[in-house]
């Protein structure tokens, strides 16, 4: 069990995407809010070591935001940019 414990697996999440002009991205502190295109109950991309392995659904609950997976990744699609 020691080996598979020391194996490390970055996992990520694509919330949602935004299209921005270099200069304001460029301008941006810390701290700064950037819009997103997905909404409570959107499908995302989960990723493991930036390579998709499944898809989810947002899950808002008052102050937290959470991802239920909800099937199997179809990399075909992700490479689509479906």
């Amino acid at each position: 069990m020691s080996q598979i414990e020391s194996v490390q697996v970055e996992i990520s999440v694509l919330l949602g995407r935004s299209t921005l002009p270099m200069q304001q991205l460029l301008r941006m502190g810390r701290g700064a809010v950037i819009a997103l295109d997905a909404r409570e109950n959107d499908e995302v991309w989960i990723l493991a070591n930036n390579h998709p392995v499944a898809r989810g659904e947002i899950q808002i609950n008052e102050d937290r935001i959470a991802i239920s997976v909800t099937r199997a990744a179809n990399v075909y699609d992700f490479i689509a940019g479906g």
